[in-house]
């Protein structure tokens, strides 16, 4: 049994399919052989002061291979498409399996029967975009944000970047499929200064049209982001509300989602193990990885293992639905795969949440601060990787905003310290807003009220 993948393959990949078979072509008795072939390019112009500051094209290709036998696996990669590098890549993951201690629950992906959701993540048109029209594109978003406030004494940085790629996965257990996706970016990190004091801003749109990029839209955040802590002050400590928008509610639902791999609790590294069916957060939050999704930008056909991606609901109405598997933890599990396997060439696959997605609630984000008499409207947070525990679910993470006084925003605060734990912040979110928004990086989030937070300041 065969898993095909019909993603703009017709008339694309026919020579990395036929590359990954030669490859295979060389499995020997009982080896089971797995290869990732893949290819990209990508452009970043940067600009500063009206001029190219910088213009970067790269191409780039690789392979990673496994071999398993006997229970050991073996794994080499190359960066290289060239055939005589991958015959000794192959050779590389077999003397490296010699040296590999035998487990038992080692093996390839094997076909589901899961169908795959097709979709549309290639475009020509970043393909052709003249880099005449890139540069443009980025001196025009530098000119927006100058003329946008007079607060705004500089830009450190404004960007337009693209990539388009395709990569190709074959192996001996029937796995055969393919991957092409491109996207377009712009992006600009404004300067604003009153006296004394500059705050740093910034502001972005995605796509897959180049033409379609927002500037209005990233103009207006960049300039908003940069100005609205102009004269903050450290706050007294208290413990109150916090408001976190869309962006950096879907950065806590990615500390979540990573305490909800098989392979975290295999090793006993979650501390929502054993709490599948029990109430682990607020009975507003629902959250699903569901990579199928085809109106975001992140939406994908396959796996790093090459099985249909699907969607995995983890938390409904606050209660644990289960845990992201690839083939190897859902083995391992007794369990199967859910289609989570993550991976580059250079890595063997891992579990991780491909498109992580919140159900919205009804009400908007003027609506929710409005509701809030004493608050905080977090911007943003620093230390997030070394200030969260995702063991024991300690959270202690800087951060800065605007105060929320009587359902108005206030003041600006900065140098501030947010502590409670993961597991209590889930329980404490008084509301979901229905501001659902999909982000730069695919995920689709909506803002987040939690109550009873402890805020450290002054």
């Amino acid at each position: 049994m065969t898993a095909t993948v019909s993603k703009q393959q017709s008339g694309h990949s026919e020579d990395l399919l036929a590359l990954a078979a030669s490859v295979l072509d060389q499995a020997a008795g009982e080896e089971q052989v797995e290869v990732l072939l893949s290819r990209a390019t990508s452009t970043t112009v940067k600009v500063y002061e009206g001029q190219v500051e910088s213009l970067t094209s790269a191409d780039s290709s690789g392979a990673g291979i496994r071999v398993i036998r006997d229970g050991r696996l073996g794994f080499a990669h190359c960066g290289s498409l060239d055939p005589t590098v991958l015959v000794e890549t192959l050779r590389e993951a077999r003397d490296n399996l010699e040296f590999a201690e035998p487990d038992e629950w080692n093996g390839l992906a094997v076909p589901d029967g899961v169908e795959v959701v097709a979709q549309n993540g290639w475009s020509d048109s970043v393909v052709a975009f003249p880099v005449e029209r890139k540069i443009a594109l980025a001196l025009e978003l530098e000119q927006r944000v100058l003329a946008a406030d007079s607060r705004i004494t500089g830009i450190r940085s404004t960007a337009y970047g693209d990539a388009w790629g395709e990569s190709v996965i074959l192996s001996t257990a029937g796995i055969q499929a393919v991957d092409r996706g491109a996207s377009c970016s712009i992006s600009t990190q404004p300067l604003a200064r009153v006296g004394e004091e500059t705050q740093t801003g910034f502001g972005y749109d995605s796509g897959r049209v180049p033409e379609l990029l927002d500037l209005d839209h990233a103009t207006a955040e960049a300039v908003d982001r940069a100005t609205r802590l102009l004269g903050a002050v450290k706050p007294p400590s208290a413990r109150m509300t916090i408001l976190l928008e869309p962006r950096l509610a879907i950065s806590l639902m990615g500390i979540v989602s990573g305490m909800l791999s098989g392979e975290s609790v295999l090793k006993g590294r979650s501390p929502f193990g054993e709490r599948v069916g029990e109430q682990i957060a607020s009975p507003l939050l629902s959250l699903t990885d569901d990579p199928t999704r085809s109106e975001s930008i992140g939406a994908e056909e396959v796996d790093g293992e090459g099985l249909a991606c699907r969607s995995n609901l983890l938390i409904s109405d606050g209660v644990l639905q289960g845990f992201l598997q690839d083939s190897y933890s859902g083995r391992r599990s007794g369990l199967a795969s859910t289609g989570s396997a993550v991976r580059g060439t250079r890595s063997l696959p891992g579990v991780g949440a491909q498109l992580l997605v919140m159900q919205p609630g009804t009400r908007s984000f003027e609506q929710l601060v409005s509701s809030i008499d004493l608050g905080l409207y977090v911007n943003s947070f620093s230390g997030m990787h070394s200030g969260v525990n995702s063991i024991s679910g300690d959270f202690s993470v800087g951060a800065d905003g605007l105060m929320i006084r009587k359902g108005s925003l206030a003041e600006p605060v900065r140098e501030l310290t947010l502590a409670s734990t993961l597991q209590r912040l889930l329980l404490d979110i008084a509301e979901v807003g229905g501001d659902f928004e999909w982000l730069r990086g695919g995920d689709g989030a909506c803002s987040l009220v939690i109550q009873d937070v402890s805020l450290s300041g002054a």
